[in-house]
Protein backbone atom coordinates (compact mmCIF):
# COMPACT_ATOMS: atom_id res chain seq x y z
CA UNK A 1 0.00 0.00 0.00
CA UNK A 2 2.79 2.38 0.92
CA UNK A 3 4.57 1.47 -2.33
CA UNK A 4 1.49 2.39 -4.36
CA UNK A 5 1.16 5.78 -2.66
CA UNK A 6 4.87 6.43 -3.22
CA UNK A 7 4.67 5.55 -6.92
CA UNK A 8 1.66 7.85 -7.37
CA UNK A 9 3.47 10.70 -5.66
CA UNK A 10 6.52 10.19 -7.89
CA UNK A 11 4.30 10.15 -10.98
CA UNK A 12 2.57 13.35 -9.90
CA UNK A 13 5.93 15.04 -9.32
CA UNK A 14 7.25 14.03 -12.74
CA UNK A 15 4.14 15.39 -14.50
CA UNK A 16 3.88 18.54 -12.41
CA UNK A 17 5.35 20.85 -15.05
CA UNK A 18 2.35 23.03 -15.93
CA UNK A 19 4.20 25.72 -17.90
CA UNK A 20 2.34 27.27 -20.83
CA UNK A 21 4.59 25.53 -23.36
CA UNK A 22 4.14 22.15 -21.66
CA UNK A 23 0.37 22.59 -21.49
CA UNK A 24 0.33 23.28 -25.21
CA UNK A 25 2.63 20.41 -26.16
CA UNK A 26 0.75 17.96 -23.96
CA UNK A 27 -2.66 18.88 -25.43
CA UNK A 28 -4.27 16.94 -28.25
CA UNK A 29 -4.91 18.33 -31.76
CA UNK A 30 -8.33 19.83 -30.91
CA UNK A 31 -7.16 21.70 -27.83
CA UNK A 32 -4.00 22.83 -29.65
CA UNK A 33 -6.18 24.23 -32.45
CA UNK A 34 -8.32 26.09 -29.91
CA UNK A 35 -5.22 27.54 -28.24
CA UNK A 36 -3.70 28.64 -31.58
CA UNK A 37 -6.98 30.27 -32.70
CA UNK A 38 -7.34 32.18 -29.43
CA UNK A 39 -3.71 33.35 -29.35
CA UNK A 40 -3.89 34.49 -33.00
CA UNK A 41 -7.19 36.29 -32.34
CA UNK A 42 -5.74 38.01 -29.28
CA UNK A 43 -2.61 39.17 -31.15
CA UNK A 44 -4.65 40.53 -34.08
CA UNK A 45 -7.09 42.22 -31.68
CA UNK A 46 -4.23 44.01 -29.95
CA UNK A 47 -2.84 45.08 -33.33
CA UNK A 48 -6.25 46.62 -34.17
CA UNK A 49 -6.51 48.23 -30.72
CA UNK A 50 -3.09 49.91 -31.06
CA UNK A 51 -3.82 51.01 -34.63
CA UNK A 52 -7.23 52.52 -33.72
CA UNK A 53 -5.82 54.23 -30.64
CA UNK A 54 -3.19 55.93 -32.79
CA UNK A 55 -5.76 56.74 -35.48
CA UNK A 56 -8.17 58.54 -33.14
CA UNK A 57 -5.35 60.39 -31.45
CA UNK A 58 -4.16 61.56 -34.87
CA UNK A 59 -7.49 62.50 -36.48
CA UNK A 60 -8.88 64.29 -33.42
CA UNK A 61 -5.86 66.58 -33.46
CA UNK A 62 -5.70 66.99 -37.26
CA UNK A 63 -9.44 67.71 -37.55
CA UNK A 64 -9.30 70.35 -34.83
CA UNK A 65 -6.36 72.01 -36.63
CA UNK A 66 -8.16 71.82 -39.98
CA UNK A 67 -11.38 73.29 -38.60
CA UNK A 68 -9.57 76.17 -36.90
CA UNK A 69 -7.74 77.03 -40.12
CA UNK A 70 -10.91 76.70 -42.18
CA UNK A 71 -12.93 79.19 -40.13
CA UNK A 72 -10.05 81.64 -40.16
CA UNK A 73 -9.75 81.53 -43.96
CA UNK A 74 -11.17 84.27 -46.21
CA UNK A 75 -13.26 81.92 -48.39
CA UNK A 76 -13.91 78.22 -48.85
CA UNK A 77 -12.58 78.25 -52.41
CA UNK A 78 -9.31 79.98 -51.55
CA UNK A 79 -8.83 77.63 -48.61
CA UNK A 80 -9.48 74.65 -50.91
CA UNK A 81 -6.92 75.89 -53.45
CA UNK A 82 -4.24 76.19 -50.74
CA UNK A 83 -4.84 72.74 -49.23
CA UNK A 84 -1.97 70.22 -49.55
CA UNK A 85 -2.75 67.35 -51.90
CA UNK A 86 -1.63 64.64 -49.47
CA UNK A 87 -3.92 65.52 -46.54
CA UNK A 88 -5.40 62.34 -45.07
CA UNK A 89 -7.59 63.92 -42.40
CA UNK A 90 -11.23 62.68 -42.76
CA UNK A 91 -12.70 66.15 -42.27
CA UNK A 92 -10.37 67.56 -44.90
CA UNK A 93 -11.37 64.77 -47.28
CA UNK A 94 -15.06 65.52 -46.76
CA UNK A 95 -14.39 69.19 -47.51
CA UNK A 96 -12.26 68.43 -50.59
CA UNK A 97 -14.78 65.96 -52.06
CA UNK A 98 -17.58 68.48 -51.64
CA UNK A 99 -15.61 71.41 -53.03
CA UNK A 100 -14.59 69.43 -56.11
CA UNK A 101 -18.24 68.82 -56.96
CA UNK A 102 -19.20 72.44 -56.25
CA UNK A 103 -16.42 73.79 -58.49
CA UNK A 104 -17.18 71.34 -61.30
CA UNK A 105 -20.91 71.85 -61.11
CA UNK A 106 -22.23 73.72 -64.15
CA UNK A 107 -25.48 74.72 -62.50
CA UNK A 108 -24.91 76.73 -59.35
CA UNK A 109 -28.62 77.31 -58.76
CA UNK A 110 -29.53 73.83 -57.51
CA UNK A 111 -26.20 72.93 -55.89
CA UNK A 112 -27.56 73.61 -52.41
CA UNK A 113 -30.20 70.92 -52.91
CA UNK A 114 -27.54 68.30 -53.55
CA UNK A 115 -24.93 69.57 -51.12
CA UNK A 116 -26.45 68.04 -47.99
CA UNK A 117 -26.79 64.56 -49.49
CA UNK A 118 -23.26 64.75 -50.90
CA UNK A 119 -21.84 65.66 -47.51
CA UNK A 120 -23.74 62.80 -45.90
CA UNK A 121 -22.35 60.30 -48.41
CA UNK A 122 -18.82 61.64 -47.94
CA UNK A 123 -19.11 61.45 -44.14
CA UNK A 124 -20.41 57.90 -44.35
CA UNK A 125 -17.47 56.96 -46.59
CA UNK A 126 -14.94 58.34 -44.10
CA UNK A 127 -16.65 56.73 -41.10
CA UNK A 128 -16.67 53.34 -42.86
CA UNK A 129 -12.90 53.64 -43.27
CA UNK A 130 -12.47 54.64 -39.61
CA UNK A 131 -14.70 51.82 -38.33
CA UNK A 132 -12.94 49.15 -40.37
CA UNK A 133 -12.06 46.05 -38.26
CA UNK A 134 -14.69 46.86 -35.60
CA UNK A 135 -16.53 43.70 -36.67
CA UNK A 136 -13.48 41.59 -35.83
CA UNK A 137 -13.25 43.06 -32.33
CA UNK A 138 -16.96 42.44 -31.76
CA UNK A 139 -16.66 38.87 -33.06
CA UNK A 140 -13.68 38.07 -30.84
CA UNK A 141 -15.40 39.62 -27.83
CA UNK A 142 -18.53 37.52 -28.31
CA UNK A 143 -17.06 34.20 -29.51
CA UNK A 144 -13.66 33.82 -27.78
CA UNK A 145 -15.17 32.75 -24.40
CA UNK A 146 -17.22 30.06 -26.17
CA UNK A 147 -14.19 28.83 -28.13
CA UNK A 148 -12.30 28.64 -24.83
CA UNK A 149 -15.25 26.84 -23.25
CA UNK A 150 -15.16 24.30 -26.08
CA UNK A 151 -11.48 23.68 -25.30
CA UNK A 152 -12.38 23.33 -21.63
CA UNK A 153 -15.08 20.73 -22.28
CA UNK A 154 -12.79 18.80 -24.61
CA UNK A 155 -9.95 18.82 -22.05
CA UNK A 156 -12.25 17.54 -19.29
CA UNK A 157 -13.50 14.80 -21.61
CA UNK A 158 -9.89 13.76 -22.19
CA UNK A 159 -9.34 13.64 -18.43
CA UNK A 160 -12.29 11.30 -17.91
CA UNK A 161 -11.13 9.14 -20.82
CA UNK A 162 -7.68 8.89 -19.22
CA UNK A 163 -9.30 7.75 -15.97
CA UNK A 164 -11.40 5.16 -17.81
CA UNK A 165 -8.48 3.79 -19.81
CA UNK A 166 -5.98 3.63 -16.95
CA UNK A 167 -8.58 2.77 -14.28
CA UNK A 168 -6.61 5.04 -12.01
CA UNK A 169 -8.22 7.98 -10.19
CA UNK A 170 -4.89 9.46 -9.16
CA UNK A 171 -4.56 13.25 -9.43
CA UNK A 172 -1.57 12.71 -11.72
CA UNK A 173 -3.90 11.21 -14.33
CA UNK A 174 -6.61 13.88 -14.08
CA UNK A 175 -4.50 17.03 -13.56
CA UNK A 176 -2.99 17.47 -17.06
CA UNK A 177 -6.37 17.39 -18.81
CA UNK A 178 -7.91 19.76 -16.26
CA UNK A 179 -4.95 22.13 -16.60
CA UNK A 180 -5.33 22.14 -20.41
CA UNK A 181 -9.05 22.82 -20.00
CA UNK A 182 -8.50 25.75 -17.65
CA UNK A 183 -5.75 27.11 -19.91
CA UNK A 184 -8.18 27.21 -22.86
CA UNK A 185 -10.74 29.05 -20.72
CA UNK A 186 -8.14 31.58 -19.58
CA UNK A 187 -7.05 32.24 -23.16
CA UNK A 188 -10.66 32.73 -24.22
CA UNK A 189 -11.17 35.38 -21.55
CA UNK A 190 -7.79 36.94 -22.28
CA UNK A 191 -8.80 37.42 -25.92
CA UNK A 192 -12.40 38.49 -25.26
CA UNK A 193 -12.08 41.05 -22.44
CA UNK A 194 -9.72 43.53 -24.20
CA UNK A 195 -11.68 43.14 -27.46
CA UNK A 196 -15.00 44.02 -25.78
CA UNK A 197 -13.52 46.98 -23.89
CA UNK A 198 -11.81 48.27 -27.05
CA UNK A 199 -14.94 47.82 -29.18
CA UNK A 200 -17.06 49.83 -26.73
CA UNK A 201 -14.38 52.51 -26.39
CA UNK A 202 -13.80 52.94 -30.13
CA UNK A 203 -17.53 52.84 -30.90
CA UNK A 204 -17.95 55.77 -28.52
CA UNK A 205 -15.01 57.58 -30.15
CA UNK A 206 -16.52 56.96 -33.60
CA UNK A 207 -19.85 58.41 -32.53
CA UNK A 208 -18.14 61.54 -31.19
CA UNK A 209 -16.09 61.96 -34.35
CA UNK A 210 -19.13 61.41 -36.55
CA UNK A 211 -20.94 64.16 -34.64
CA UNK A 212 -17.93 66.41 -35.20
CA UNK A 213 -18.13 65.78 -38.96
CA UNK A 214 -21.89 66.34 -38.95
CA UNK A 215 -21.47 69.63 -37.10
CA UNK A 216 -18.81 70.79 -39.56
CA UNK A 217 -20.95 69.81 -42.56
CA UNK A 218 -23.96 71.76 -41.26
CA UNK A 219 -21.90 74.88 -40.65
CA UNK A 220 -20.19 74.45 -44.02
CA UNK A 221 -23.57 74.10 -45.78
CA UNK A 222 -24.80 77.29 -44.17
CA UNK A 223 -22.02 79.40 -45.73
CA UNK A 224 -22.32 77.98 -49.27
Amino acid sequence: MEADITSQAVGLTSNADFSILNLFLRADVIVKSVIIILIASSIYSWAIIIEKYRLFKKINKSSDDFENKFWKSRSAESFYNNLPQNMDDPMAKVFKDTMQVIIKSKSKSNISNRLESMLQVSIEKQMNAIEKSYTFLATVGSTAPFIGLFGTVWGIMNSFQSIAISRNTSLAIVAPGIAEALFATALGLLAAIPAVIAYNKFSSESKKYSQKLESFSKRFTSII
